[in-house]
């Protein structure tokens, strides 16, 4: 997966389009992230002895397909490449502006 946690990224289909949000965390094996303000979903929890019950807002995992990571120049999505660094290090490039992702 191309996307990691701590990315910029962008919602580029489903209601939440056209937002962007930092990954919170990443599922590599459900190919699924959690961004930050994005895909909000009510919980609702029901009132027992030990309280009252309540109702909290929590972002869940959306597909990794439907976002995409922001180019760093022209803040608009773009997709994620690899090249070798002088040093030998590989890193991810921003395939519109050529630009290294960190």
């Amino acid at each position: 997966m191309k996307i990691k946690q701590g990315d910029t990224v962008i919602v580029i289909t489903g209601s939440d389009k056209g937002q962007t949000g930092e990954v919170l965390k990443t599922f590599a094996k459900d190919s699924k992230v959690i961004v930050k303000g994005i895909n909000i979903k009510t919980k609702f929890k029901k009132k027992s002895a030990q309280g009252p019950g309540s109702m909290t807002k929590i972002e869940t995992k959306i597909n990794v397909s439907n976002v995409a990571i922001v180019d760093p120049q022209s803040k608009k999505a773009t997709k994620v490449g690899y090249t070798v660094t002088k040093d030998g290090k590989k890193v991810r490039v921003a395939k519109k502006s050529k630009e290294i992702i960190e």
